[in-house]
């Protein structure tokens, strides 16, 4: 089961943290957020981070950041190798939500699911109903079990 991370830029990281606790309370324990400020030296910022891989990694973890290239994805990449510490970009509710739900299974799994729940949770919405997506990108995995 991996721990889950989440490096972005403040607050955002840990407002992330807070709406996930508030639809699973019990995750408590499974997640840490590190906000990086403007004024923070990178050298710091990945000091925290490795700090707090060690706290939640057991033995894999994922990292969750905001931009690409963007200082807290850069410092999430030094930490991941490609076997136990996974990093996914983009992070937003519906993609930390659906990590939660399956963060018993295995990091590839908890990965591809993530990656599915951030763009199944995206729609444009015109009018009272959300427009109906006419492709399926990154896969549907709502046929299975979840919350």
């Amino acid at each position: 089961m991996p721990g889950l991370m989440i490096i972005a830029h403040a607050p955002l990281a840990s407002s992330l943290k807070a709406v996930a606790e508030h639809a699973y309370p019990e995750c408590g324990g499974l997640i840490e957020a590190l906000d990086v400020g403007p004024a923070d030296a990178i050298e710091n910022i990945e000091a925290a981070a490795r700090a707090m891989l060690q706290r939640v990694r057991d033995p894999e973890a994922l990292i969750f950041t905001d931009v690409f290239g963007a200082t807290p994805c850069n410092v999430a990449r030094r930490l991941a190798d490609s076997s136990q510490v996974g990093v996914i970009t983009g992070v937003n509710v519906p993609m930390l939500w659906r990590a939660l739900c399956y963060v018993s299974e295995p990091l590839e799994s908890v990965a591809r699911r993530a990656m599915a729940g951030g763009t199944q949770g995206v729609f444009q919405v015109l009018g009272a109903e959300p427009a109906v997506a006419k492709s399926n990108v990154g896969g549907n995995d709502q046929d299975e079990h979840h919350d």
